[in-house]
């Protein structure tokens, strides 16, 4: 998230490392790369001109205090303005009505689908009990989508008619009222752009139910085409907010950085990852954290709270003190961590982090560790001594003092079955993780081959 702005922002304070004190002298190279990295990250350009205003007057207005040195202060500077530049502080959901309705509204394409679900998922999380209406007739795929979510998460969709979303609305309010389901979370139709019907129908909408909020959803790959969208959806909706999607992957930041500023409005929840639950609250100050490479550590609680069993991760610990820590206790702990997100997720949050850790090489490695205790019976599990072997066989793996570390020699393993070895169901599915059974089909394809055309 934000990588390529971090790192081009982070050349503009190490300008600053070494001085001795802010002057208007010796900041000003640093302000100006801060304003190309900004405009290079696609944010709006009125909002990076009042920002260098405000980090250029700030600075040099800043008394620097011995504690700190003149870069550590600039980037003070900084952080306080893009706190304030993407809205101070987080703004939740205003769900007062009973049933409580969110409209979801947006551009084809921008994850308004996901998002409803999404959403859902995190209301559900919080006491809610969400209903959600697939109200895009115009898509076939979208009400099918929709519903597919639903029955991944198990959550209940409300498809009605499939042909008129004014009237698919007004009896997804009675069916959440006969249900008691306390939040509705209405899928509308978008449009792969702006049209006079697309407002004429969403105004329509908002006339029959009346809801609580109108989220709009944008794409956060889409630069100032999704704040130009942005604007106009404003003017003709009142929106309440938005909900930034695909921030996982190789956005630029212009949108988050510019759309508050540009209509007003604040951003409520950011989408992180495809997973059910990739959607978190936004809060200005820890993405401001992200941004400038300082971490989230509150975020990564949030996350742990929510996520990991206290009562089950004592268990864990009571197990481990007492040697009695097993393959199937080591394969619930993946899980856990799994729950948390990406290595790469889950580093970003961590101030100071190392940058350039192989992530996805741990993360292959995390999955190749899954596999193979998945390949072992239930007893190989519960008791891993049944599986040690040393490196003089055919490689390397004590389950029981590092369970995540196995090492294989894959030609003395092919040597060995060639030569007439019948390995068990549990050496053998391993071996196949190390590419060992398919080097044997291929020998073992050549040999007859061979013996064939004698």
């Amino acid at each position: 998230m934000f990588e390529n702005l971090q790192d081009k922002l982070g050349r503009a304070f190490k300008l600053l490392s070494g001085k001795g004190r802010i002057s208007e002298k010796n900041i000003e190279e640093a302000v100006k790369q801060v304003k190309l990295s900004l405009l290079e990250a696609d944010v709006n350009y009125k909002v990076v001109k009042e920002f260098i205003s405000g980090v250029t007057e700030k600075a040099l207005g800043e008394e620097v205090l011995k504690s700190f040195s003149p870069d550590q202060q600039f980037i003070k500077v900084v952080r306080d303005e893009l706190i304030k530049m993407l809205g101070e502080k987080n703004v939740p959901l205003k769900l007062s009505s009973q049933p409580a309705k969110i409209m979801m509204v947006g551009l084809q394409g921008s994850g308004k689908t996901t998002t409803t679900a999404k959403l859902g998922t995190l209301l559900r999380k919080e006491g809610r009990k969400p209903l959600l209406v697939a109200a895009d007739v115009y898509r076939p795929a979208a009400i099918d989508q929709l519903m597919q979510l639903g029955k991944q998460i198990d959550m209940p969709v409300f498809t009605g008619d499939r042909k008129n979303p004014v009237r698919i609305v007004q009896e997804a309010m009675q069916q959440a009222v006969k249900n008691i389901n306390d939040v509705v979370i209405l899928d509308t139709a978008g449009r792969l752009h702006i049209d006079d019907a697309m407002m004429r129908e969403l105004k329509d909408i908002v006339a029959a139910v009346k809801p609580d909020e109108i989220l709009m959803v944008v794409d956060a790959m889409t630069g100032q085409d999704a704040v130009n969208s942005a604007r106009s959806f404003n003017e003709a909706l009142e929106l309440s907010g938005f909900v930034v999607t695909k921030l996982d992957g190789d956005a630029r930041g212009g949108v988050i950085l510019s759309i508050r500023h540009v209509t007003g409005k604040p951003v409520k929840f950011i989408g992180v990852s495809e997973k059910p639950d990739g959607i978190e609250a936004f809060h200005p100050d820890r993405v401001a954290g992200r941004i400038l490479g300082m971490g989230d550590v509150l975020s990564l609680i949030d996350k742990l709270q929510t996520n990991i069993d206290e009562e089950k991760a004592k268990e864990m610990e009571e197990k481990f003190l007492k040697n009695k820590f097993d393959l199937e206790d080591f394969l619930e702990q993946l899980k856990e961590v799994k729950k948390l997100g990406s290595i790469a997720d889950i580093m970003e949050m961590i101030p100071g982090a190392p940058k350039d850790v192989d992530l996805a090489g741990s993360e292959k490695s995390m999955k190749r560790t899954e596999a193979i205790i998945h390949s072992m019976t239930a007893q190989e599990r519960r008791n891993p001594k049944l599986l040690n072997y040393s490196r003089d066989s055919l490689g390397f793996y004590d389950p029981i003092r590092d369970p995540g570390i196995m090492s294989v020699d894959v030609d003395k393993a092919v040597d060995w079955i060639m030569k007439g070895a019948q390995p068990t169901e549990t050496a053998r599915s391993i071996l196949a993780k190390f590419g060992v059974m398919k080097k044997v089909h291929e020998l073992k394809y050549v040999k007859e081959a061979g013996e064939k055309a004698e």
